[in-house]
């Protein structure tokens, strides 16, 4: 299989049993394959599947949402409850940059949602490790001033949440729904 004619180009050969067959990708949009019959048994061949793009790939996903969600005609027609609670899911699994454009894609929900399209209690694990990156930059004072990119992502999408809640008068149970009991106590105390 190649990208090109001449199969000089993105060229992947393969022979035997369906084992020695690994997943590939090819640029472009054309595929060029042959097969070959060394004539030894008595089987009818290979089967592939060819799929367009990068079906399931985090990157496709992201900006296809993200294209959607900036679509202010497109917003009213969409699941935002849904997709609010499969992209809370995956802003909690992903890490690195995968993370930061989950919370870009959350930060821009919150934005075009109303109180009823979004559980914003799901935001209870981001909140808990907003609140740990916190403690730990009041702890570290050799580095006063600097935020990592995840901590300043969390902290804009926890701003304009409160700010989102607040607008919306439920404040205070979007409060207490993201604290722990044993939080409330520690604040009440103090």
């Amino acid at each position: 299989m190649s990208s090109s004619s001449d199969f000089q180009q993105d060229r992947h050969s393969f022979s035997g049993s369906p084992q020695k067959w690994n997943d590939f990708e090819l640029p472009g949009d054309t595929l060029y394959y042959r097969f070959t019959s060394d004539m030894s048994n008595t089987e009818w061949g290979y089967k592939f599947t060819v799929t367009a793009g990068h079906l399931g790939r985090f990157q496709t996903g992201f900006e296809i949402l993200k294209q959607m969600l900036s679509e202010e005609r497109v917003v009213p027609h969409l699941p935002l409850a849904k997709i609010w609670e499969w992209q809370v899911g995956v802003a909690c699994r992903q890490t690195g940059h995968q993370r930061l454009k989950a919370i870009h894609l959350l930060l821009k929900i919150v934005q075009c949602s109303t109180q009823r399209d979004c559980d914003l209690t799901l935001l209870k694990p981001l909140w808990q490790l907003f609140t740990h990156m916190e403690n730990n930059l009041c702890h570290d004072m050799t580095k006063p001033g600097i935020l990592l990119p995840l901590h300043r992502a969390l902290a804009e999408l926890f701003f304009v949440t409160e700010n989102r809640v607040t607008e919306l008068g439920s404040l205070q149970e979007y409060l207490l729904a993201l604290n722990t009991e044993d939080h409330l106590h520690r604040c009440t105390a103090q």
